[in-house]
């Protein structure tokens, strides 16, 4: 099991990184606003954090032929799954049943990201701070790394060896970009 899991940026780029898990390198990439300690809701920044921890994991199974091995409590995505990113919301950052009148994300998404997606602890209910940021997820990166909205996004082969190596004890770090 993996107990610690880094998140550096590589040299010269804001949003490609290095995820380093044990004895294992993969590339990564962050949020559009590479790393920041100032995390706000909708700034693209991936939040640098020293003591993020994986909460839960979904997966889509009509995309994945098998469930992924995760110590994680694991959930299969359905339709009504999403996630609530209005900081006015009672909902903020909490997983929630669709349809949902306030500003969502929605879990089954059409490109392949959510196919598996750890939830990270960040600014979760009880410690909440509305606007901190929300839906702060280790998902599928898309063709290319292109980056993310603040996620942390890896190869789906790297995520499933992640996955099936963390538990609810792996502290997760982002260092922030110099």
């Amino acid at each position: 099991m993996f107990e610690h899991i880094a998140v550096r940026r590589k040299p010269g780029s804001v949003i490609e990184g290095i995820l380093s898990a044990g004895e294992c390198r993969f590339s990564c990439v962050t949020g559009k606003g590479g790393t920041s300690i100032f995390k706000r809701e909708s700034d693209g920044a991936t939040p640098a954090h020293r003591q993020m921890r994986p909460v839960s994991a979904y997966w889509r199974p009509d995309r994945l032929a098998h469930r992924p091995q995760c110590a994680l409590p694991l959930r299969a995505i359905t339709a009504n799954d999403g996630w609530c990113d209005d900081p006015v919301h009672a909902a903020y950052n909490q997983p929630v049943q669709l349809p949902f009148v306030s500003s969502h994300e929605v879990m089954m998404r059409d490109d392949c990201l959510y196919d598996l997606c750890i939830v990270l602890d960040w600014n979760m209910p009880p410690v909440r701070s509305r606007g901190r940021g929300s839906a702060i997820f280790m998902h599928v990166a898309k063709p290319g790394f292109p980056p993310t909205a603040g996620c942390i996004a890896l190869a789906l082969p790297d995520l499933l060896h992640v996955a099936a190596r963390i538990s609810l004890k792996t502290q997760i770090t982002v260092l922030r970009q110099a």
